[in-house]
């Protein structure tokens, strides 16, 4: 099986279009961690993505009568500007199907580089169906994203490229997965020369793909993926792809938002250049593994394989970007209601810097404060500065890992409202377009009182709202088939302490957690 992708890698088509990215030494990033931190910047492609090297190898494989019928490609964004550029060069039309929420500068981009784009569906998967129908009726050639050994081939050409950048093999190269195209293709040539360097795969927690298939020894489909990464948001693996992930990786990290965040300010503290969340990937499950193992003085790459990041996320990331990195710590503190509180509270924090401070008087007794506080980072730090709180008196629950808290209720502290009765909280996640909301909450009907509404554009594909709702304890059931049948994952928060504490109609005391 490698024999056969050495020899496609080594006649893959590329270079007519792609460029050779250099492989840059992260100096900041390999100074905290005490490795050598190494970065392959596939974000310096012509389309900002290491996609254009699978698409154009793939279309430089079809035949001329496939090529004339013309291509069409299903995709969110970095595989169909690989193929609008590649179909461009060799002067063919092709068709992209888009998900409806893609951000307008990937569908400009297409249009761009003369390829139509048509956007159906509010999902990948709705695109991919709507492609695959596509091509059947009008005789166009599917080029897959990923499922393909030329597509694979054109992405392990990578591969080749880090082992010639760096004669003296390095312990670990970090891979951003999805579909699996990009680990395949860097798996099949670097295990065949170098057998020794380790192949780690890095996904969100949100959609463990290759995690989940590894674990069970066959590919699975997840009911449900996260979307902050989108250019991974893949709800199974490829078949190809994972037959040879799993003789070839060596294992795969998983990561949460706030690690990906913290790598995109990483590469940019070093590079000055702005990742996606995708493209930060490997960078945030690098870091993991280092922590994890303990390793110092080892030559570590990360593929860094995307640029293509909406300029208006860029405020979400920034505001996830410290407690990523744990140099931020979210408390909900208890003080009690009576002069001077304040002002012992700030000093038993001492002189650390207060990143965020919300309070609303709500009850004679008991004062509740969300507070960020500047650490230098480490959970460590984090959990003494609670006891030492404690210690002062003072109730603390821990809010840093608390979703819910930091997406929502830190918006809304003062928001309470005396005389709300039967009171369920839901977090939602619904396709971000024109319309949207409005098409949510017709969807709601009007069977029950929305008594809170939270909602708040990040610039990403999808949007996250927080919406109180009034159902007596009888209607519960009748609730839950109302939201299934809505159609968009949503989470049950009505015992989150983040919302008892500061938006629940009857404040629930601190006493009631342990705040660990």
């Amino acid at each position: 099986m490698l024999q056969s992708y050495i020899e496609r890698i080594l006649r893959a088509r590329v270079y007519d279009v792609a460029s050779e990215s250099p492989l840059t030494l992260a100096k900041s990033l390999s100074h905290r961690l005490d490795n050598q931190v190494f970065l392959k910047r596939e974000d310096l492609q012509p389309v900002f993505s290491f996609k254009l090297r699978g698409a154009y190898n793939k279309l430089r494989h079809l035949s001329q009568v496939a090529l004339s019928r013309g291509v069409i490609a299903a995709s969110a964004g970095n595989h169909a500007q690989g193929v609008s550029m590649g179909a461009s060069r060799l002067g063919i039309e092709a068709l992209i199907v888009m998900p409806r929420t893609t951000p307008g500068i990937k569908v400009d981009a297409v249009r761009g580089w003369g390829a139509k784009a048509i956007l159906h569906g509010d999902s990948f998967d709705e695109a991919y169906s709507h492609a695959l129908e596509l091509s059947e009726t009008r005789g166009l050639t599917f080029i897959h994203p990923f499922d393909d050994p030329d597509v694979i081939a054109g992405q392990g050409t990578i591969g080749m490229e880090i082992l010639r950048q760096h004669p003296e093999p390095p312990t670990a190269i970090f891979v951003p997965v999805g579909g699996g195209g990009l680990i395949a293709g860097i798996a099949a040539y670097v295990k065949y020369v170098r057998p020794e360097i380790k192949i780690i795969g890095v996904e969100p927690e949100e959609a463990p793909t290759l995690h989940a298939a590894l674990a069970a020894g066959r590919r699975v489909t997840l009911k449900e993926v996260g979307l902050f990464a989108d250019g991974v948001a893949v709800k199974q693996i490829g078949k190809e792809t994972f037959r040879i992930a799993r003789d070839m990786v060596d294992e795969v990290v998983l990561v949460g938002t706030d690690e990906i965040c913290a790598a995109i300010k990483d590469i940019f503290d070093d590079t000055r250049g702005i990742a996606e969340p995708a493209g930060a990937l490997a960078v945030a499950g690098l870091k993991r593994w280092v922590e994890r193992e303990g390793v110092v003085n080892q030559a570590l790459i990360a593929i860094e394989s995307g640029a293509n990041i909406n300029f208006d996320r860029l405020r979400h990331v920034a505001e996830r970007a410290e407690l990523g990195e744990r140099r931020e710590a979210l408390f909900a503190v208890g003080v009690p209601e009576r002069p001077g509180s304040f002002l012992a509270f700030c000093r038993a924090l001492g002189k650390r810097q207060i990143t965020e401070f919300n309070y609303r008087y709500s009850d004679p007794e008991q004062a509740q404060v969300f507070v960020g506080v500047q650490t230098s980072g480490g959970t460590a730090e984090r959990e003494e500065l609670a006891e030492r709180l404690r210690g002062k008196g003072f109730s603390v629950i821990d809010m840093s890992d608390n979703e819910t808290a930091k997406l929502h209720i830190r918006f809304m502290v003062g928001g309470r409202a005396l005389g709300v009765n039967d009171e369920r909280l839901i977090r939602f996640e619904f396709p971000e377009r024109p319309g949207a909301l409005l098409n949510f909450l017709s969807g709601l009907g009007r069977r029950w009182n929305i008594s809170l509404f939270h909602y708040r554009n990040h610039g990403a594909a999808y949007g996250r709202v927080l919406i109180g709702i009034q159902v007596a304890d009888k209607d519960h059931a009748e609730l839950n088939h109302m939201l299934v049948g809505l159609g968009y994952p949503f989470w049950d928060e009505s015992d989150n302490p983040a919302y008892q504490l500061f938006a629940h109609a009857e404040a629930m005391s601190p006493e009631g957690y342990d705040g660990r």
